[in-house]
């Protein structure tokens, strides 16, 4: 069982780039309405997954990385494997829904 990280510009760019597992990344805010409401799913995706991390990014504490990553609405979802890009998902959505966008 994995727990969904908290991550910063560090944090993130070894995450991203380093592991073999795919990485989901949530860039979110506590003020943002949907993202609150995704929470509860990516951390039931997060419990049950052990091939995948998520990991969650605070765009308010994070304005330069979220900037640099072309954030402009969130939550948005990052999805990296073999440490490249591979989707960007914007949106609150259903877990089936948000497993089956990235094709787990």
């Amino acid at each position: 069982m994995m727990d969904v990280l908290h991550l910063n510009k560090e944090s993130f760019e070894k995450l991203t780039s380093q592991t073999e597992k795919a990485v989901l990344i949530d860039f979110w805010a506590p003020w943002c309405g949907p993202c609150r409401m995704i929470a509860p799913v990516l951390e039931e995706i997060a419990a049950e997954r052990e091939d995948l991390i998520i990991g969650k990014i605070n765009v308010d504490d994070n304005m330069e990385l979220a900037a640099g990553q072309g954030i402009d609405s969130i939550p948005a979802l990052f999805f990296y494997k073999n440490g490249k890009l591979e989707k960007k998902l914007v949106g609150c959505m259903d877990k089936d829904t948000l497993l089956a966008k990235l094709g787990i």
